[in-house]
């Protein structure tokens, strides 16, 4: 978390640069006053996502918003977004997010790609979280919701067509239930995921961006193996192969041993099933 400042402040000059035609490493690391090699490195450290990442998927949501909710034209969207054609705009936006931009008009759906991580709010806490705070699993209460729909924001990258609304109704019966388990550290939610019972099915799972290579989702499934789903093959869905949407969710599935079974497809979105049976989970 040294670095956090500088991350913070790189993030801060992209999200207030988002119309700008060229947003790229250079650029980035001389507003900040920073070296670009460390930049890269502590940047892609923390989020990860290197900078062009990061600002294409952020410039491409807006992009989408703008689709679904003003009149603009396409083109003056995509000038916003930074292309200087429509056609190369219309061809990062389909490869993301499986529709022309024409088709995401006309469907008047808008969900995120990739929303701001803000960390400004979180920084003291996350600190005291990496220096002392012993980590906790438990059932999500009431009185989580908050800090659980911060860490939905951060993590909506991993959720195609993820709807914040919806997914705070669906929270609500799966805490009634005791189907929802939350991480915590040092006041801060990092890590978060949805039990269906019936089914042995992992409805959600998310971390924090600064906790993912911190094994804060292998803790969330011990738990869910060893005393809320014994003798039950788990079953998550997360993109299919080769998804240019996929900023590391699949690999990060199969590392904790999830196999890939079914395609599938959900909310029109191409998706796979990953199965992790009985005897397959990292001890």
């Amino acid at each position: 978390m040294r670095n956090l400042a500088t991350v913070i402040a790189a993030i801060q000059y992209i999200e207030s640069h988002l119309a700008a035609a060229r947003m790229d490493l250079d650029i980035v690391a001389a507003a900040v006053h920073y070296s670009k090699y460390h930049l890269h490195r502590i940047f892609t450290a923390a989020v990860g996502l290197t900078i062009h990442d990061y600002a294409q998927r952020r410039q491409l949501t807006e992009a989408a918003k703008l689709l679904v909710f003003s009149n603009k034209p396409i083109m003056d969207i995509a000038l916003l977004a930074g292309y200087d054609s429509q056609q190369a705009f219309g061809s990062v936006f389909k490869a993301i997010y499986k529709q022309s931009p024409r088709q995401f008009r006309n469907n008047e759906v808008f969900y995120p790609l990739q929303l701001e991580y803000n960390f400004r709010d979180q920084r003291e806490a996350l600190e005291r979280a990496q220096k002392k705070s012993p980590r906790e699993i438990r059932f999500a209460e009431e009185a989580d919701i908050p800090a659980w729909m911060e860490l939905v924001s951060l993590a909506v990258d991993g959720f195609p067509h993820l709807e914040e609304n919806e997914h705070l109704a669906v929270l609500r019966r799966y805490i009634t239930g005791k189907g929802a388990l939350i991480a915590t550290g040092g006041g801060v939610c990092l890590g978060g995921m949805m039990i269906d019972y019936e089914t042995g099915s992992i409805g959600f799972l998310a971390v924090h961006p600064l906790y993912r290579n911190r094994g804060v989702s292998q803790d969330l499934l011990n738990v869910a193996l060893t005393e809320l789903l014994k003798d039950r093959e788990i079953s998550i869905t997360t993109f299919r192969e080769g998804d240019r949407a996929d900023t590391g969710y699949r690999k990060a599935l199969k590392e904790l041993g999830f196999a890939e079974a079914e395609l599938l497809t959900e909310f029109g979105y191409p998706t796979q099933k990953m199965v992790l049976a009985k005897g397959d989970e990292n001890d």
